[in-house]
Parts: structure tokens; C-alpha cells; sequence
């Protein structure tokens, strides 16, 4: 950026910060409001029943008309309501995991949450930052941005405030500048904050693309049951149409009647039940230490196969200690634990758990100085400080053992031969077999005149020894490995670590296969890559990339990849996996690019979340099974009715009013129990499985719908009215019926629901065999039913449930 932009931009944004934020957020949070009660409008079935009755009203049907806006806008208030109180619930949630970043206002420095930075902020980094913007860097030091989101590159770019820059540069030649979608991989800067959300660089290129993420499992699993519904409905309702039509009914009628029938087929509560399922699990989960980011995750979560993991704090304690300090021979050595001591307390990097365990060892001279730093990166696996040492500028280097040994050319103050190397070599294997994680330390005096930066400078060391930490395997460890697997979930350990300790917990954990390398990924063609993930379950030495090529294989691979992890190297991976975990303590990157936050780091937890969101999934296909199937078999009576009958079987206000009310039930089947076996399984849509389900179990519906009409019609000779109003009591019994029997695949004695939402059903169904009878009745075409076809029509819904639990046993689900 150059900086008649900068300041251009700036004065663009000065007149909407003074106004301040707050406004605004009660405007939006009035216009989100209006946004979810729209969207129970935009059915083309609801938008045509609205013209539809206000052409009936229009034409002297004003009670019809009006009772059939009343219904229509009464269900989408009821949508609009929960699905607003399921929004608030996850939004109070998010906020427990906001990834806040240090923003300089007015001299003072404050913490915000990302979305919160505006133009014109001044951002304190350090690495592990997401940059929220785009943003002109003030100063820097040492300062490596990872890129790969906008540029496709993977090394880290090297950033430095006041670089020159020319007009038109493109993106990668821009030094002087970072960019939102991107974050700090090492060293520190301030910067100015000049462009946010859809003015930046990245905001252009997601508006370019004019697309959205890759549907999840669930969302096409949603769209091929819309799909079915819809063709379903097209033959029914213009079969009906059709039927009315050559019987010289009344067209408005007709028309009303067929679209009451295409509302009544459509589970139009289907997007209210999937917000508030996946809600309410998300609530679940967080009552189990488990913040869900994206609602639609969860059912990811449920269906999970494989778990990739990093071992630290997850298989591991977390709690690292500095055990040895071992010197060029492997004797004991205080001066290595002093020189460590030196390389953690003077860098400016990022915190981590191997610095903190030197730090609590040892602690530096109070006169330490920083002279010069090289911060550490995934290439080249390794730390260097410049201070003084005895009166001398001295580099001193800490890192993985092979990265500082290839840089050391002697080892306390001899030659660093081939046998010498080979010995240090075999000890700190013998360390690794232990469980013992191995870094090497090593040091040179720098010549007069010799700059102390710059990665140059880390050559020709003095090798001085050995830190080995241990950080011991967390007691039920093993047992949540073996409680994943129960689930169907299986466990990969990705380690930076080297093959010695990372194969050590091979035993230890019951994991099968050998350790494979990053080396070894490295070389794999597509097909060998697939086969080393899928085989093994240890990966040892692998770099950021090679993590992101093992996710990438298991997908291929028609896995649901899981990946957990908290470090500035795990971002990649987290994109890529299906379903990315991170936790609470992770750098801000981490929690940015996962999708669900463990405010806990066991794997106990997520075992937790993965029955939870099955939990969720088997509870939504609950609605969708049983509101599928006696939607269809009422749908399929209406058809042969209305062929038979000398009057329509119902009225179309009647049926509104009945979908109605069985949706009140319908939005708290999320609070319904769930049976062991179903949650011991990752749930799947099966749209064959679905349509078999809709049609055995309609045909079972139809079937007594039927029955009921032969007695009404030809043994009670029933009138119109009368028959609307029995039909109308049946069908609020045997729904309730067939939610609490196909609920569950076990016999439904054996399967408790939920007391909350039983009672529910049981209220809702009593009070519409119960509107009859009052003064509300005649408003929509009903007549008090005697108290003897009261009780035939129970016994027949009693038979209706004899019959589906005799189906249960011929069709499994």
C-alpha cells in the first residue's frame, strides 16, 4: 500500500467512527429479526396459499380467507421465535471462545474481538494473530505472515515495516503490508488497520468467487429429502387438483384445498427443526465443555470416523518438565540448563510449554540483553538468541537435536566428527525410547563487526548438549482412545515430535501400525498416501503441510476427518479437516480456523461430543422420518377421499390448522431421548431407507384413514361437516400416535421419551380433539362430536399403534 491510500481510505471511514457502533447494533439486531421472520415466508407452497386466501377473501370468503392468513402467519411467528431463541443461545455461546486481538485506541491498548476492528486501529501483533484486516505495518520485527489463503504459497513471507514498495506490486511483493485472512507465524509489528471485511483484498476474492463452503454431509442429505418431497407433492396435489376440477367444484376452493394439501406434505418445520436440534446440542455440548463455533458441524461431529491429534495435552499431560541436562558426553551439566535458560527468556516469539519448563528450572541474569534474534519456523526447527555471554556477543541456538547438530562443526570446543555425531545421536535415541522429548543446545562467539540477525549466523556452532523433557501420558488416555474407537471413531497421533518418542506411546496406547515420517509423506504419490493414513496411525517429524496432505488422504479416502489441534502449525489442517477442534488455551489462528473449541483438552470430551451430535443427527431424522410419512399417508387419503366423497374431506383452513398444531410438538423433538444403539453408530442420510420408511408407514396411515372414512361415510352416514370434524380429532390422535411409536426402532414401551415434550403432544393432541366443542369450533367448520364416535375414533387409533408396532418387526430402521 502506498500512502496517499492509506490516508484516502482512512478519511472514508472517519465520519462512521464517530457516529459509533451502537445504532447500528440495534438496528442490526432489529434487521436480523425481521430477516428470520421473513425466512418462514419464503416458501413458494406459503407465498402462493397467501395470494391464494387473499383472492378468496377478495371474492366474499372473508372468515375462510382470514382464518387461513391467521394460521399461515401464526406458524411463521412460532418459526421465527424459536429459531431467534436458538440463534441467541448459540451467540451467548460464541462468545465464551471470540478471538480477541490487541487494538491501540486513543494511547490506550485494549483486547477486541476480530470482527469489532475497525479502520483506523492500530493492531499490536505477535505470532499466533489472525490479521483482521488490511493494514499498513507501522513497525516489525523479525516478522514471518503466512500467506497460503491468498497467495498459494506456503512458506511464510517475510514482512517489514517501511519497505518500498511500487505502484501495482502484486500481492506476494507487498513487504510493507498484511492482510486480513492471513496470521503471524513468528516475530512481532504494529500496524495500521486501513480496510476491514468486504473492502479487503480477501472480501474481493470471496465476492469474486460468488460462492460458499462445500456443503456439509447434512445439508445435501437435506436437499435430497427436499427433493423427494417435492416430487412426491407435484403428483399428489395435481392429482387432487385434477380430481376436484372434473368434479365442478369450486376453483378457488380447489385451489386452496390442493395448496393446504401441499403445506400439509411438506414438513415446513423441517429448517426450524434442524436450528433449534442443532441448538439445543450445541447448549448440550457446552454443558459437556464443548463450544460448537458453526451449528452445522455438529452432525459432522456425529458422523466422524477418524480423529487426527496432536499428542500434547490431548494424549498427554501437557505439564512438561526439564528432567536432564546433559552436556556433549551425556554427563550432567548445569551450564546447558543456563544457556537454555538464556535462549527461552530473551526470545520474543510466542509462548510454549518447552520454554516454561526451562524457565521454571532456571532463571537468566537480571543484566540479560537482547542483541539480536532468529525466531523460530517450521523449517528449520530451531531458536536463536544474540546476548552476552562472559563478556562476549555470543549466538546461542535451541531446537531439534538433527537441525542444531547440522549446523555444528564442534562440540564443546573438539571437532564434531562422524563417530561423535553418531554417539549424541544414539543417546538421545535411547532418550526418545523413553518417552523423552530431545533438544539440542549450541553456541558461538561472534566476530568483531558480524550482524547479529539474520538466519546466516546460525552456522559453524559449538554443539554444548542435551535438554530432555518429559511430559508423562494422561491416566485415561488409553481408555479414551479405546472409548473413540467403541464409537466407530479412529485415533491418528500427528506429532512434530521425532520416531522415538512418538512410537513410544505406540505401546502404551494400544496403536496399531508403525511410525511413519514426514519424509515418508513427502515422497508418497497420491495412491502410496492413501495407504500409509489409512493403515497407520502414527506420524512422526511432519511439518504443517504434511498434516494438511494427511487430512486430505483420508477425505479421499471417504473418511470424516476430525483434526484437533492448538499451534500456529495446526491452521492448515483445521481448514482442511471436516470437523476442526481446537481449545480454549490455543493461539488465536487455531481457534479461528476450528470449528468447535474443547474448553477442556481430553479426548474424554470429545467422545462426549461425537454421542451428542449422533444425539442431535438421530433426533432430526426422528422429525423427518415420522412428520414424512404421516404427511404422505394423509396426503394419499385425501386423494382417493376426494375421488369418493361428494364434498372435499376437509377443509383447507382445517388442514392448515392441524399442520399447525402438530408442529408445536414437532419443534421440541430436539429435547427427546435417544436410544444407546442409535448414538453407538454414526447417523447417515439414506434417502432409500427414508423412502421406504414413508411409504410402508403413510400406506399403514392411509390405510385406517380409510377405514375411518368407510365408517363416517357409509355406517354413520356422517354430513359434511360432521366428517370434517371426526377426521380432523383422528388425525390429531393418530399423529400423536405415530410420533411416539416411530420415534424409536425398539418396541415403544421399551423407549421413554422425553417427559417435556410428551406432555407437549399429549396437550397439543387434547386440545384439538377438544376445539370442537367450544366456541372456536363453528369459526372453522366444526361440530361437536358425540361422545360414541369419540370413543370408535379411539379405538381405532389404538389399532393404528397395534399396527405400526407390528410393521417395526417386518421394517427395520
Amino acid at each position: 500500500m502506498r500512502q496517499d491510500e492509506v490516508e484516502q481510505h482512512l478519511a472514508d471511514h472517519v465520519e462512521d467512527r464517530r457516529r459509533g457502533p451502537a445504532g447500528g447494533r440495534r438496528g442490526g439486531r432489529a434487521l436480523a429479526w425481521l430477516r428470520v421472520v421473513g425466512r418462514q415466508f419464503l416458501s413458494p407452497i406459503t407465498l402462493i396459499l397467501v395470494v391464494a386466501a387473499l383472492v378468496a377473501t377478495s371474492t366474499g370468503d372473508l372468515v375462510d380467507g382470514s382464518i387461513i392468513l391467521g394460521i399461515v402467519v401464526c406458524s411463521a411467528l412460532l418459526g421465527a421465535w424459536q429459531e431467534g431463541r436458538a440463534a441467541d443461545a448459540v451467540s451467548a455461546l460464541l462468545v465464551e471462545v471470540a478471538v480477541t486481538i490487541e487494538v491501540i485506541r486513543g494511547g490506550r491498548t485494549l483486547g477486541v474481538m476480530i470482527d469489532e476492528v475497525q479502520s483506523g486501529d492500530r493492531l499490536s501483533l505477535r505470532s499466533g494473530d489472525v490479521i483482521p484486516g488490511d493494514c499498513l505495518l507501522l513497525s516489525s520485527q523479525d516478522l514471518a505472515v503466512d500467506e497460503s489463503a491468498l497467495t498459494g504459497e506456503s512458506f511464510p513471507a517475510i514482512k517489514a515495516a517501511g519497505s518500498p514498495v511500487p505502484s501495482g506490486a502484486a500481492l506476494a511483493g507487498r513487504t510493507n503490508s498484511v492482510f486480513a485472512g492471513t496470521h503471524v507465524i513468528s516475530g512481532t509489528g504494529t500496524a495500521l488497520v486501513v480496510l476491514v471485511g468486504a473492502d479487503t483484498t480477501f472480501g474481493h476474492i470471496a465476492a469474486a468467487l460468488n460462492g460458499r463452503a462445500d456443503a456439509t454431509s447434512f445439508e445435501i442429505g437435506v436437499r435430497k429429502f427436499g427433493l423427494l418431497l417435492l416430487r412426491v407433492m407435484l403428483v399428489l396435489v395435481g392429482a387432487i387438483l385434477l380430481i376436484n376440477i372434473l368434479l365442478h367444484r369450486s376453483l378457488i376452493e380447489s385451489l386452496l384445498f390442493a395448496l393446504a394439501l401441499a403445506v400439509g406434505i411438506t414438513p415446513q418445520m423441517l429448517p426450524v427443526v434442524v436450528t433449534v436440534s442443532l441448538a439445543a446440542g450445541a447448549r448440550r455440548m457446552a454443558r459437556n465443555k464443548v463450544i460448537v463455533k458453526r451449528l452445522d458441524v455438529i452432525e459432522d461431529l456425529g458422523a466422524m470416523s477418524v480423529l487426527c491429534t496432536d499428542k500434547t495435552g490431548t494424549i498427554t499431560q501437557g505439564v512438561v518438565g526439564v528432567d536432564m541436562t546433559l552436556d556433549a558426553t551425556g554427563e550432567d551439566s548445569r551450564a546447558v540448563l543456563d544457556l537454555a535458560a538464556l535462549n527461552a527468556g530473551l526470545q520474543t516469539n510466542y509462548s510454549n510449554p518447552l520454554d516454561a519448563a526451562i524457565m521454571a528450572r532456571a532463571a537468566i541474569p537480571p543484566e540479560s540483553t537482547l542483541l539480536g534474534e532468529v525466531p523460530y519456523d517450521f523449517l528449520r526447527k530451531r531458536l536463536s538468541v544474540v546476548t552476552t555471554v562472559a563478556g562476549a556477543r555470543t549466538i546461542i541456538t535451541k531446537g531439534a537435536l538433527d537441525s542444531v547438530l547440522g549446523c555444528s562443526t564442534s562440540a564443546d570446543g573438539r571437532p564434531l566428527d562422524r563417530s561423535r555425531t553418531e554417539e549424541i545421536s544414539r543417546r538421545a535415541e535411547a532418550l526418545g525410547s523413553a518417552g523423552y522429548r530431545v533438544l539440542g543446545i549450541a553456541t558461538r562467539a561472534l566476530a568483531a563487526g558480524e550482524a547479529v540477525v539474520g538466519p546466516g549466523i546460525e552456522a559453524d556452532l559449538d554443539f554444548r548438549g542435551i535438554l530432555a523433557f518429559h511430559d508423562p501420558v494422561k491416566e485415561g488416555a488409553a481408555d479414551s482412545i479405546a472409548e473413540l474407537s467403541a464409537l466407530g471413531v479412529r485415533v491418528k497421533i500427528i506429532s512434530g515430535d521425532n520416531r522415538n518418542v512418538t512410537g513410544s506411546l505406540a505401546l502404551l496406547l494400544g496403536l496399531a501400525g508403525r511410525v511413519v515420517l514426514g519424509e515418508e509423506l513427502e515422497r508418497a504419490n497420491e495412491a502410496e498416501l492413501r495407504h500409509l493414513v489409512s493403515e497407520n496411525s502414527l506420524f512422526a517429524e511432519v511439518e504443517p503441510m504434511h498434516k494438511v496432505k494427511v487430512v486430505h488422504a483420508l477425505k479421499t479416502s471417504g473418511e470424516t476427518v476430525g483434526f484437533l489441534g492448538d499451534g500456529i502449525n495446526d491452521a492448515g489442517a483445521l481448514h482442511a479437516a471436516d470437523v476442526g477442534l481446537s481449545v480454549l488455551t490455543a493461539v488465536n489462528v487455531a481457534k479461528e480456523a476450528a470449528s468447535i473449541v474443547l474448553l477442556t483438552q481430553d479426548l474424554g470430551v470429545v467422545a462426549a461430543g461425537v454421542r451428542l451430535g449422533r444425539h442431535t443427527f438421530a433426533n432430526t431424522l426422528k422429525y423427518v422420518r415420522v412428520a414424512a410419512s404421516s404427511n404422505f399417508g394423509n396426503i394419499l387419503s385425501m386423494v382417493i377421499a376426494a375421488a369418493v366423497l361428494p364434498f372435499l374431506p376437509m377443509l383447507p383452513a382445517q388442514i392448515l390448522l392441524l399442520n399447525f398444531l402438530a408442529d408445536i410438538p414437532n419443534t421440541l423433538v430436539s429435547r427427546d431421548r435417544v436410544d444407546t444403539e442409535r448414538v453407538a453408530v454414526a447417523g447417515a442420510w439414506n434417502m432409500r431407507s427414508i423412502t421406504r420408511f414413508m411409504v410402508t408407514f403413510g400406506a399403514v396411515s392411509t390405510v385406517f384413514d380409510l377405514i375411518t372414512f368407510a365408517v363416517l361415510e357409509w355406517g354413520l352416514s356422517a354430513h359434511a361437516t360432521l366428517f370434517h370434524t371426526a377426521w380432523f380429532v383422528e388425525s390429531a390422535i393418530t399423529q400423536l400416535v405415530a410420533m411416539m411409536t416411530l420415534r424409536t426402532g425398539r418396541p415403544a414401551w421399551r423407549s421413554r421419551p422425553d417427559s417435556v415434550f410428551l406432555a407437549v403432544s399429549v396437550a397439543v393432541a387434547a386440545v384439538t380433539c377438544a376445539l370442537p366443542f367450544t366456541v372456536l369450533g363453528p369459526l372453522v367448520g366444526f361440530t361437536p362430536v358425540p361422545l360414541g364416535l369419540l370413543g370408535l375414533l379411539l379405538g381405532l387409533a389404538i389399532l393404528y399403534g397395534v399396527a405400526i408396532e407390528a410393521m417395526k418387526r417386518l421394517v427395520r430402521f
